[in-house]
């Protein structure tokens, strides 16, 4: 039985608008590491979006070789990361030579072949090619096999997959690929997995929505997603990263999962719960799998209120998180108000007015009728039924400013 640990989308670097997420990801890391210890895993999948962008900080990059060299026991436990689309694949690559003594193999190109040989840390590598590696740990019989398959994008589809596919499906192009990897090398002998950073579904199913702090992925041929049957059936586990939330896209012929990212990166995650999948795997066997819960870092929250008193009440019962606060009111955030709820916590992030409509002014939009009145009236008529009140004389002073400087035109 080979313990296995799969994450992804750590974004290393990332910032929720003016706020950094450094320390809460230095935190959810030593709490991924800890799992791994505790688990007493022999390998780490890590499925794309290492960093958060193509030129991360040196605080990223650091906190990433710090991490890698914990997780992987000084060498003990192989790491096998691969790209996302928001990782720049030569940055990425760049130190894999002096990181895979160290038992840490990063893998972003699509031409891109592991050398062969047997590591000092008794880690082996039995076969490579590209967009593939066969493994065999010191303390296990069986081999593992992963097929890689990092971001592409059309670039590196036309450079690395050949120049006569600029016209194919990407779901065709790389299927093939796959599934000729899968015939030569991933047998009943030995422990096959795959490790992917794309958007997959289920063919014929609603595509899952993309987590709004993420690039849009896969639009490429007219591809909007590939599909779980491209994946060859020869895999016991498939280990991917793209989607922020826990999310097992199939679960037969064998599970496809996408992990969760760390931590919630924008609002649209804030009810998520971020996990970590640990796998146990043998030769020729279904594989089992368990999802484990990550407790660190600052919870996201979408909150409405209607009074002052409940927004500080709520506040004050949640120190530690990042908020999105909407105020519902019957004119704009007064000073003072905006004041009170921003003093209260220190991880308000937005403060969005929803101006109510006061009783008696729900007809105030704009008729046909009232197109022959004057700039100004439509101006404030117009004002009137988007914000409840009326513009004050400083704006109808600058409006006017504005007409005049368009006559003079």
């Amino acid at each position: 039985m080979i313990k296995i640990l799969h994450t992804a989308d750590w974004h290393l670097g990332k910032r929720l608008q003016d706020f950094s997420r450094m320390e809460e990801q230095k935190l959810v890391l030593e709490e991924i590491i800890q799992i791994a210890d505790d688990q007493e895993v022999d390998l780490i999948l890590l499925a794309g979006d290492i960093f958060d962008s193509f030129n991360p900080s040196h605080e990223a990059v650091e906190l990433l070789y710090k991490t890698l060299r914990r997780l992987s026991k000084n060498g003990e436990r192989p790491i096998i990361a691969i790209s996302g689309n928001h990782d720049s694949t030569q940055f990425v690559e760049a130190p894999d030579p002096l990181a895979r003594e160290m038992g840490i193999f990063f893998y972003s190109r699509y031409d891109s072949v592991m050398p062969i040989g047997k590591l000092d840390n008794g880690i082996e590598i039995l076969n490579s090619e590209s967009g593939f590696i066969e493994i065999k740990l010191p303390k296990h019989a069986e081999p593992i096999r992963i097929i890689l398959a990092p971001y592409a994008n059309e670039v590196l589809l036309k450079t690395y997959l050949g120049e006569e596919d600029r016209e194919a499906e990407l779901r065709n192009i790389l299927e093939a690929k796959w599934h000729n990897l899968a015939d030569r090398y991933c047998d009943e002998s030995g422990i096959n997995l795959f490790a992917g950073h794309f958007f997959f579904i289920k063919e014929g199913e609603k595509p899952e929505p993309e987590p709004e702090s993420e690039r849009p992925i896969l639009h490429v041929g007219g591809a909007q997603a590939l599909y779980t049957s491209n994946i060859p059936t020869q895999i016991q586990y498939a280990a991917l990263g793209h989607l922020h939330r826990y999310h097992a896209v199939s679960k037969s012929p064998f599970p496809v999962v996408y992990s969760s990212s760390p931590l919630a990166y924008s609002f649209s995650e804030a009810d998520q719960e971020k996990r970590v999948v640990i796998i146990q795997a043998e030769a020729n066997k279904e594989v089992s799998y368990e999802a484990i819960p990550l407790k660190e870092g600052r919870p996201l929250f979408r909150k409405r209120f209607e009074n002052l008193a409940d927004t500080l009440a709520w506040l004050e019962e949640n120190p530690y998180c990042f908020v999105e606060i909407t105020f519902a009111t019957e004119h704009a955030i007064d000073a003072a108000t905006r004041k009170a709820i921003m003093k209260a916590h220190d991880g308000i992030v937005n403060l969005i007015p929803e101006i109510l409509h006061i009783k008696g002014q729900e007809s105030l939009s704009l008729k046909v009728e009232d197109l022959g009145k004057d700039m100004v009236t439509l101006f404030k008529v117009y004002y009137k039924s988007e914000k409840g009140q009326e513009p004050n004389g400083e704006l109808i002073d600058i409006f006017n400013e504005v007409i005049s400087q368009n006559e003079d035109l």
